[in-house]
């Protein structure tokens, strides 16, 4: 499998275009193209002004989109738990969009379940056009067959919140309520997202200050948890070079209140290209320099002939900041159709707290 197909967080598999193209055709393209040119697909550019809650609805004019939830949740007694939800779109090619089964848009969705002795996961598919998937504003709703994340007539698009969020599959199910009282973050530089030191980018905002409190059902035993949660919405045409082979991102919630969010992009020469922002708990933006932060893999798991640096390292000395990271379960792998590594985390040092941890591409 190439490194493009074994991309998920932010990207799609050949194995969705399969649902629409000629299996020829779609293996070249994957799904998603994230190294491959853009062509006549709408363009990243710095200075774009964001709108919402317009920029909550999809935008099919770009190649790959993605609205992603994950969540650190424990029960009465303690015990931590992970969630995640994340809806992707994808273009199989530019141009107008047409109606019904002509529809260039494919969809794909993960949704998982965590807690230290057992990590659950499922995915679904979908052809765009015919309502089988989509994501409506008034009010907000995104949505694959049952598995939703939707508002109300009350929910405010500048907090994008509130919110229900649900999915089922057959060992595991949740039914969670995200509410937030601070507005989202746009990452990057004003939303424009570098992802190399060329041209790759994407247009990246968040909600970082989501509480969550709800049920979550393993083996048909519900279990009341609250805590968490972090929503990304990223969308682009080409947002990795082509000596990139993957990334590794963290979404870390710290026990002051603070976010902070950071990723590092690897390149096939064993570089790497790292950046980031830290969030203040009044929603303060600071983004963060490839020479602000240092991420060091620790130890690692072999799962399926994959070696994966489940622990780490930061340092960011101008925040003051030092910190280790450890899995909840090492072995939260996402083995869907497109394979990576998707879990929660906690760390300490300098800073505590709990977060979610996302290894592609190795």
């Amino acid at each position: 499998m190439s490194a493009e197909a074994k991309l998920s967080r932010r990207a799609f598999a050949s194995t969705l275009a399969m649902l629409a193209l000629p299996q020829t055709r779609a293996l070249a393209q994957g799904f998603a193209g994230l190294s491959s040119d853009a062509g006549d697909y709408a363009q990243v550019t710095p200075g774009r002004t964001f709108s919402f809650p317009a920029d909550h609805a999809p935008h099919p004019d770009f190649r790959i989109e993605w609205w992603y939830l994950t969540a650190n949740l424990v029960d009465s007694a303690g015990a931590a738990y992970g969630v995640q939800w994340t809806l992707f779109r994808q273009a199989l090619q530019p141009g107008p969009q047409r109606q019904g089964w002509a529809n260039q848009q494919i969809w794909m969705a993960h949704a998982a379940a965590t807690r230290a002795d057992t990590h659950r996961f499922s995915q679904t598919f979908a052809r765009g056009g015919v309502g089988q998937a989509g994501v409506d504003i008034r009010p907000f709703r995104a949505w694959i067959d049952v598995w939703e994340m939707h508002g109300s007539t009350r929910s405010d698009p500048d907090t994008i919140a509130p919110l229900t969020l649900s999915a089922a599959a057959k060992d595991f199910s949740y039914d969670l309520q995200l509410d937030a009282n601070r507005p989202l973050v746009l990452q990057g530089d004003h939303g424009y997202s570098k992802k190399s030191e060329y041209e790759q980018a994407s247009y990246y905002y968040s909600q970082p200050f989501f509480k969550a409190a709800g049920r979550l059902t393993i083996d048909s035993k519900p279990i009341e948890v609250t805590g968490q949660a972090w929503m990304d919405r990223e969308w682009s045409s080409e947002p990795l070079a082509a000596d990139q082979t993957g990334w590794d991102w963290f979404a870390l919630h710290l026990s002051s209140g603070d976010k902070l969010m950071l990723y590092r992009m690897r390149r096939k020469d064993g570089g790497s290209y790292i950046s980031g922002s830290f969030i203040s708990a009044e929603a303060e933006t600071r983004q963060l320099a490839p020479t602000d932060v240092s991420m060091t893999p620790k130890d690692t798991i072999e799962i399926e002939g994959q070696t994966l640096p489940v622990q780490w390292q930061i340092a960011i000395p101008s925040l003051k900041l030092a910190i280790q990271s450890v899995p909840l379960n090492p072995r939260a792998w996402m083995g869907t159709s497109v394979s990576y590594w998707e879990g929660p985390i906690s760390f300490h040092g300098s800073h505590t707290g709990v977060g979610y941890l996302e290894l592609t591409g190795y």
